[in-house]
């Protein structure tokens, strides 16, 4: 059986992925004019210059700029936990955030050093998701209103979304989704996370394939997959990217857990990550196989598995280094320079 055909509270999210507008056409246009007018050989800067050109192309100008970029860490608990498949107790999930809050953590060092505002989203930690291989993590209702909770990250003005997570047992939920999605077998998507190995990792490679024999029925629908097999930060960060799709804010995904909630949109509709670049290819082993099925290229390869919007933020850096060479260097015109003949 599939899920119901019935008004359900998931049909808003697919109402707004199907209104997404495009990006300026004419303002991509113009920012590749001026790539090829600035005192360079053409196509000498690489991929600064595409993304120079994307953010143009997203923020509807010639020359786009960098205001106020939002690196959004949203953290959950999960009850599939429980089984051991994380190398931590779900305890820290809350730790860290008091960590995040005294400016401890490795986000907090590259946000400061980036020029990034730092926003962390606490979804009910108390009450973890339900256990995926017992039944499903969340209602459509709950599912429905995180994605909506997430929309509100980019309130108060943003001209660059980054997203990431924090949450224990949260690449075991990434795991499955990429399984309910793409199929192969459990043990392909499913990785050391925090760092397990041995019988850790093989339970938890035994939950990802028995929450995904589980809800099989009902996984023929992304948004399915996202209230079965997701938790309260997956739903929130696909909000988050939902809603900067909407208002044409360009967002950077950060690494395996956020690319998830990524997946799940671009199953649900093919346009809704055009305007989202890969922050980084992290350690975790499927993330490459995951940027690939997304269509992304990674802007750093760093070897970073810490999650927490950490590599996402870190490509603020390359991002703004753009932008200042689209928008400071001069043209050949103005500076006596002779182009090429």
């Amino acid at each position: 059986m599939t899920a119901s055909a019935s008004a359900s509270p998931l049909d808003s999210i697919r109402e707004l992925l199907a209104a997404a507008p495009p990006p300026s056409a004419s303002a991509e246009a113009a920012a590749r004019a001026r790539q090829a007018r600035l005192t360079k050989p053409a196509g000498s800067l690489g991929r600064l210059e595409d993304v120079a050109t994307f953010v143009a192309a997203w923020q509807g100008r010639e020359i786009p700029t960098l205001e106020r970029p939002l690196v959004a860490v949203f953290a959950g608990n999960h009850g599939v936990a429980e089984r051991g498949v994380s190398a931590y107790p779900a305890a820290v999930t809350k730790q860290m955030l008091q960590n995040f809050s005294a400016g401890g953590a490795a986000v907090n060092q590259i946000c400061s050093s980036v020029g990034a505002a730092l926003k962390v989203f606490e979804l009910a930690l108390e009450a973890p998701t339900r256990d995926i291989c017992a039944g499903p993590a969340m209602t459509e209702k709950e599912a429905a209103a995180t994605f909506a909770y997430g929309m509100e990250a980019i309130d108060g003005g943003v001209d660059l979304l980054c997203v990431g997570e924090m949450g224990i047992a949260n690449t075991t939920v990434a795991a499955a989704i990429y399984h309910a999605l793409y199929g192969g077998k459990a043990s392909d998507w499913t990785g050391p996370g925090t760092g397990v190995s041995g019988e850790a990792l093989a339970r938890k490679i035994d939950a990802v394939e028995t929450a995904v024999a589980l809800h099989r029925p009902f996984l023929d629908d992304p948004l399915q997959i996202m209230v079965r097999l997701g938790g309260r930060e997956i739903a929130a960060m696909a909000g988050a990217i939902a809603a900067a799709r909407s208002q044409n804010i360009p967002v950077v995904l950060d690494g395996y857990v956020a690319c998830a909630a990524a997946a799940i949109l671009q199953a649900a509709e093919p346009r809704a990550l055009d305007h989202c670049l890969a922050g980084h290819l992290s350690a975790e082993p499927a993330h490459a196989e995951v940027l690939r099925r997304l269509g992304k290229a990674p802007l750093l390869d760093l070897g970073l598995r810490l999650g927490e919007g950490s590599g996402a933020a870190l490509a603020v850096a390359l991002i703004k280094a753009a932008l200042a060479c689209h928008s400071g260097m001069a043209t050949f015109e103005e500076a006596g320079v002779s182009g090429k003949g």
